[in-house]
């Protein structure tokens, strides 16, 4: 089997075609919309141009089927609402490619699929989750976007090219490429990363609730001022988390909403987001009492309310051994003393398909560490390098 660097690299920029922003290399691609449904049909042509059997599943899941009980190979081409041309869609023309060499060469099936919605503007990683019987469609097709419109709603778009759930039975195991997201092998001399295992997430919703007064007339030590609260909380946590945590362990504010988020009041009220990443689920669970116990002194020195949402999350996935291995033989054989095992700090289609079967994953360099963006990047040639790894790993599995 013998993938064809060139062929491969003209798909991908064909890809970045449906889409484009305008700006650099970008996209706007969200699931369901015009650009997507049009990547679809064509990434639909070329898998049927490749021999492959095409398949829609109710989600939009769209698969590229080799044969029975083959390999399967892919990631998502949706992206986010300014996104770059590589997150996802590398995985899933890699996995176009291989299973295209594996049918010239008569060698054993291999599949590619495109999972849809993994940025999640219906949920997290829906389509994967949803054919992983993680999530029901029913409970999925509840899902709202920001603007209010269901998930089925939004599927309904692609109702005449569906068909049923295919089993999990049918693949032996999922392989993933993608760009790496942060800066660590950026930043080295190894160009390829075999994944170790995807860290685990948790995220909940504190609220402070305090006085909201006149910014004028209301004394500073007065004041039950919720976002000084907040303030207070952030200006802490580092601290207490400081002997819990990994140099890999991450935790971030990423939404705020105050009210009544006007420059003569003081602030009434405060909710934010806390969300925290770590491999080991022992230490997250560590991280969710400090943050709560952080949360309650500070509401207690401070003379406010808090109320702490409920923790949700999704667990640790470690990769598989076998799988693994096989990435890490071909990665010494195309790329000797340029590769490295290391965790995964985003969150992948694979930590669902961990669920039904074997998995593993691939990294290549994300230039400056930039990824969710519109200049997200990767040299060519780590591109191509990444592709022989993975075909060599996957002819070594099928």
């Amino acid at each position: 089997m013998t993938v064809n660097a060139k062929r491969f690299l003209a798909d991908l920029h064909k890809l970045r075609s449906f889409g484009a922003s305008g700006i650099g290399k970008g996209v706007v691609r969200q699931a369901y919309s015009d650009a997507d449904l049009a990547s679809r049909e064509w990434l639909a042509s070329r898998m049927a141009d490749a021999g492959l059997d095409v398949h829609f599943d109710p989600l939009g899941n769209l698969f590229g089927l080799g044969g029975e009980r083959s390999l399967l190979i892919g990631s998502h081409s949706d992206s986010q609402p300014e996104g770059g041309w590589l997150d996802g869609a590398l995985g899933v023309i890699a996995g176009l490619e291989i299973a295209r060499a594996a049918k010239e060469a008569g060698a054993a099936p291999i599949s590619a699929v495109s999972f849809q919605d993994e940025e999640g503007r219906f949920g997290v990683t829906t389509g994967s989750d949803v054919w992983s019987e993680n999530v029901s469609l029913q409970q999925a097709d509840a899902f709202t976007d920001n603007d209010g419109l269901t998930l089925a709603q939004a599927r309904g778009r692609m109702a005449d090219l569906t068909g049923p759930f295919l089993p999990h039975d049918r693949f032996s195991g999922f392989l993933e490429m993608h760009i790496e997201q942060g800066p660590s092998l950026d930043q080295s001399d190894d160009r390829i990363g075999v994944v170790s295992n995807i860290v685990g997430i948790r995220d909940m919703r504190i609220s402070f609730s305090g006085r909201q007064n006149h910014a004028g007339t209301t004394p500073m030590h007065l004041r039950q001022d919720a976002f000084q609260g907040l303030s207070a909380f952030n200006a802490m946590l580092n601290n207490r988390l400081a002997d819990v945590v990994t140099p890999t362990t991450v935790w971030t504010i990423g939404h705020v909403s105050l009210h009544p988020n006007a420059s003569s009041v003081v602030p009434g009220q405060v909710t934010f987001s806390m969300q925290w990443r770590d491999e080991d689920a022992a230490r997250l669970k560590q991280m969710e009492q400090v943050i709560h116990d952080l949360a309650m002194e500070t509401a207690t020195e401070r003379g406010l309310e808090v109320t702490l949402g409920p923790v949700m999350g999704i667990e640790p996935v470690a990769m598989d051994a076998g799988l693994q291995d096989a990435l890490i033989k071909s990665a010494g054989q195309s790329a000797p003393n340029q590769w490295r095992r290391m965790p995964s700090g985003a969150l992948h289609d694979a930590s669902n398909m961990a669920s039904v079967m074997p998995v593993a994953m691939l990294f290549v360099p994300s230039i400056g560490g930039i990824s969710h963006a519109f200049d997200e990047d990767t040299d060519e040639a780590d591109l191509v390098l990444g592709l022989e790894v993975l075909a060599g790993a996957a002819q070594a599995l099928a």
